[in-house]
């Protein structure tokens, strides 16, 4: 098998921008660009790849073709579904505050899976603010008086970010990417997403946009956020190269590496391995890569590796 770089697929929510274009030179041919999602298998949006065996194939095709355990591995086999999605997102605005349910109320509701995700921060402008859980706990009913009397926000806990913090998010978090965020986000594979509270937008229509209050009640958890805005393993030095594990949970594990000169990694008969370069350029077994670029290397490929002077991170099933 081949290393397959993978054609992203980009979305225009009212709040994006365009560092996508400046910063990864992306061409969307949207006026603004919210998202780039690098690695999807969804029904809201297909990768395809971009030359080689597959070339234009979309990835499902190539699933289905190739086979899941071939192609994707053995722990993809226990999902029903391709696990993960993974996206660059800019917030040129401020997302709405919303929340996403858990599997057992996604499929009973939406016929959709629910949605864990962590957010690595690539960048964030002086003063950008997250919204990440509630400041204290507070029963159900104080959060649907919040959200008719206009003072949810200040139950929120809003956090300062920067570069290089870690929010890992459990279904069930009420949350909000603010302006002036450049986020990779490693997700569970569901675009199941119920807006709690949007800041009075209105959409392309010129209505407001749905909002979906009963639903959001139902999944959220009122109370502070369990896990610190970190990375979950500490930064460990190589000779060549530093890597870091950024998060660990039984649907991903993902890591970020920095290469300064070369290293070997391996993509077993387990998972795939995924890489999304944040920044530089260099070399992947002979293939030219630079930042933006999205690789898809399947499981059983065995070891290859990676030189030049690049950032990376790297995401397992």
């Amino acid at each position: 098998m081949e290393i397959i770089r993978l054609n992203p697929v980009f979305k225009d929510y009212i709040w994006g921008g365009h560092r996508l274009e400046k910063d990864f030179g992306f061409v969307s041919g949207f006026d603004k660009t919210a998202e780039g999602w690098m690695l999807a298998c969804h029904k809201d949006g297909m990768n395809t790849a971009n030359g080689g065996s597959f070339d234009k194939m979309p990835l499902d095709k190539i699933l289905e073709q190739e086979g899941i355990e071939k192609l994707a591995g053995t722990n993809c086999l226990k999902f029903p579904y391709f696990p993960v999605l993974i996206k660059l997102i800019d917030a040129y605005d401020n997302l709405s505050v919303q929340v996403h349910p858990d599997d057992e109320y996604a499929r009973r509701v939406e016929n959709e899976f629910g949605k864990t995700e962590m957010w690595y921060v690539l960048d964030a402008e002086k003063g950008a603010q997250l919204i990440y859980g509630f400041k204290e706990k507070i029963s159900k009913d104080e959060f649907r008086q919040a959200i008719e009397n206009n003072t949810l926000l200040d139950k929120l806990n809003s956090v300062k970010v920067k570069k290089g913090d870690l929010f890992f998010i459990e279904a069930g978090t009420v949350h909000a990417i603010g302006k002036g965020a450049l986020i990779a986000e490693i997700q569970q594979n569901s675009n199941c997403t119920y807006r709690v509270y949007d800041y009075g937008r209105v959409g392309k229509d010129g209505k407001p946009r749905e909002l979906h209050i009963k639903k959001a009640l139902d999944v959220s958890k009122t109370e502070p956020p369990k896990y610190d805005i970190k990375p979950f393993g500490k930064e460990e030095k190589h000779d060549g190269y530093i890597s870091q594990r950024l998060a660990q949970c039984e649907l991903f594990t993902v890591d970020r590496y920095k290469c300064e000169k070369a290293l070997t990694l391996e993509a077993d008969k387990t998972s795939f391995n995924h890489i999304l370069v944040t920044d530089g350029r260099g070399e992947i077994d002979g293939m030219s890569v630079k930042k933006g670029d999205s690789l898809f290397v399947p499981a059983n490929y065995g070891k290859y590796t990676v030189s030049g002077s690049l950032e990376f991170l790297i995401t397992k099933i």
